[in-house]
């Protein structure tokens, strides 16, 4: 079931200002279900990120708002108006892909007019849309230009502007950045969300990138096996995953899986085969003792202990796998009774810690950092 953190997304009560998607499903000939019973409301001015790993349904989901995927069932309104039986070309969507398909043979310039042109529009009405068009994403001065002499980021700019230039209600975004190495990819992060806040336009982004969601989005749709399962902002699907798929995909989540043996209250505490005990508090559960219970602590919440020996709730007695350096952070990356687990420490503790693959060290985390996850 979709949560919004934990709750279930439906559309807005009105149904009328932004978009709706209504218990939308897609299923291939041969039976494979690519999208089931999806709910979702988007608000206009959103940045809504569709996140999750291929295959899941995001793009088709997005393929069907754009009219590029006939739905199987359901509905999809935008302003109250249906438009499932509306072509693409007459949606007021317009979809940015991941190969930015642009026309080789046409200049900069002739690209971002080819919309107008084949709706219609006048040679130097459409001049001076596309240029102003070009003009919002910083490349006025290459209207004359091929693609061929512009850079990665320059061709997603051009693609950008192509489509802006139609004045669509909501723009979809399918993997937009998936083609750029890594420096342009978190350029063109800064400069599209950018964008978006000034236009104040709709965007829906489909992504498998975590850190691109979370430094993107407004909400996050994850989605799995062609269903939503967490709709929430980032802050909340990073620090409070709400099933273990969720906590998986994000990475970087120690899941504790074990028995509930204490419940005092809205607190729990379970223990998993190896004997950690992790504290949590779960307000509103119905878990009881002896139950199944999973729970998920973030790497970067993970406290090493110098010594050996301690508490034993809420902390774990650890060998070291792998010290993995990146720059401002160390990942350590440990084993608990051949449970992996792992923690997050400043870059500035490597020197500490290189070399000492093999060695035990003592791992702790606040009760508060941990998180009861549904299956």
């Amino acid at each position: 079931m979709a949560t919004e953190g934990a709750a279930t997304a439906v559309p807005s009560s009105s149904g009328v200002s932004g978009l709706d998607l209504v218990k939308l499903t897609k299923v291939f000939p041969g039976g494979g279900v690519a999208v089931s019973d999806v709910n979702l409301h988007v608000d206009h001015g959103e940045y809504v990120v569709l996140l999750g790993p291929s295959g899941c349904g995001k793009t088709t989901t997005l393929r069907m708002i754009g009219g590029h995927e006939f739905p199987t069932s359901g509905d999809i309104l935008l302003d109250g108006e249906s438009l499932v039986y509306m072509q693409p070309h007459k949606r007021p969507t317009t979809t940015v892909f991941q190969h930015f398909a642009l026309f080789p043979h046409r200049t900069v310039l002739q690209n971002v007019e080819f919309g107008l042109k084949m709706h219609g529009v006048g040679k130097e009405e459409r001049r001076k849309t596309s240029l102003e068009a070009l003009e919002m994403v910083g490349l006025e001065q290459l209207s004359d230009r091929y693609p061929r002499a512009l850079s990665g980021g320059q061709q997603q700019r051009v693609a950008l502007a192509r489509v802006l230039v139609t004045k669509p209600t909501a723009l979809l975004l399918d993997e937009p950045l998936g083609d750029l190495d890594r420096l342009l990819q978190l350029r063109m992060r800064v400069e599209l969300r950018n964008l978006q806040r000034q236009l104040g336009l709709m965007f829906l982004h489909v992504t498998h990138n975590q850190e691109e969601a979370l430094s993107m989005a407004d909400r996050i749709v994850v989605m799995n096996d062609a269903r939503i399962h967490q709709i929430a902002d980032p802050l909340t699907i990073a620090t409070k995953p709400a099933t273990e798929l969720v906590a998986r995909f994000m990475g970087d989540n120690n899941i504790i899986r074990g028995k509930v043996v204490e419940r005092e209250g809205t607190r729990l505490v379970v223990e998993d085969d190896h004997g950690v005990r992790v504290s949590v508090q779960a307000p509103g559960e119905a878990t009881s003792v002896g139950e199944p219970a999973m729970v998920a602590v973030r790497a970067a919440a993970v406290e090493v202990v110098e010594n050996v020996g301690g508490p034993a709730l809420n902390s774990a007695e650890c060998e070291i796998v792998f010290v993995e350096f990146l720059g401002d952070l160390v990942k350590l990356h440990l084993t608990v009774g051949g449970e992996r687990m792992l923690a997050k420490v400043p870059g500035e503790r490597y020197p500490s810690f290189r070399g000492r693959e093999g060695e035990k060290i003592r791992i702790s985390w606040r009760e508060d950092d941990g998180q009861l996850l549904h299956a």
